[in-house]
């Protein structure tokens, strides 16, 4: 018998797009102080440069502006359901960091690039409203409130990209942590759908996945445990599985607790 079919989970929209915000603003005080020195250092992001890297935080959150400036694709249902999103961004991948390399190489005035893209955000998605409108972006339609948690994505990751090329401790806004982690997990459960598996990633979230017996009270027989940082660079390829049960950083029980195979989610 397949798996019972899950509601979807729901965000709050607003308290997303304040999440957002501030995730954003605290990358963006960081940027502000970077020296020249610092900008021109790599990252774990191929050939990417910390200036490079900042630029493309900024069109992330740039990017809901853009796409609100579209007309409203037709139809009432988006092309993709948020747990498909991260799956869908590999395809995209040579695009993005062309458009990031241009980005970064016209606007050497960081601060001003952010200041642009959040004056454009915020003129963009009014603090108010339901976000359920519809919108046009690289992987397809997508409501708007929906599309505000990839940002929380973009910004939570790019974030520990920053604080492992810098050595710094930039800050997680909790709302922003939580929407990344639980959007990364949801995502895992859409890949892998059963109940044989519980992931649990407190105080976030906790999903089931991966066919098989399914416990209904109880411990359940295969259990993995980790936490939000180390599930996020899991869930995105900036840690392997064998390293973070090596490292003690994931506790996996279970014949079936081995994720390996499916991670990661996002390229």
């Amino acid at each position: 018998m397949p798996p019972a079919k899950k509601r979807p989970r729901a965000y709050d929209h607003l308290r997303t797009r304040t999440a957002v915000l501030a995730q954003f603003g605290h990358v963006r005080d960081a940027v502000r102080t970077l020296t020249p020195d610092q900008l021109a250092r790599p990252t774990r992001l191929g050939s990417w440069t910390v200036r490079e890297l900042a630029a493309h935080v900024a069109m992330g959150l740039a990017s809901v502006g853009r796409s609100l400036d579209q007309p409203e694709p037709p139809g009432p249902k988006p092309d993709v359901a948020l747990p498909r999103w991260p799956s869908a961004t590999a395809a995209h991948a040579g695009r993005i960091a062309e458009d990031v390399q241009e980005l970064a190489a016209a606007h050497r005035d960081l601060d001003a690039l952010y200041e642009e893209a959040e004056a454009g955000f915020t003129a963009a998605v009014p603090a108010s409203g339901t976000g359920e409108r519809l919108l046009v972006t690289r992987v397809g339609s997508m409501r708007l409130t929906d599309f505000l948690v990839t940002r929380t994505v973009e910004l939570v990751v790019h974030t520990d990209d920053l604080n492992e090329a810098l050595g710094w401790e930039i800050p997680y806004e909790r709302q922003a942590l939580a929407a990344c982690t639980r959007l990364l997990a949801d995502a895992l459960a859409d890949r892998a759908p059963g109940g044989s598996v519980e992931v649990r990633v407190p105080p976030f979230a906790v999903v089931q996945c991966i066919g098989g017996p399914r416990h209904t009270r109880g411990t359940p027989p295969n259990v993995v445990e980790t936490g939000p940082l180390t599930w996020i660079r899991l869930a995105t390829g900036r840690t392997e599985w064998a390293r973070a049960l090596e490292d003690a950083e994931v506790s996996a029980g279970g014949e079936r607790a081995d994720l390996a195979a499916l991670l990661p989610l996002m390229g």
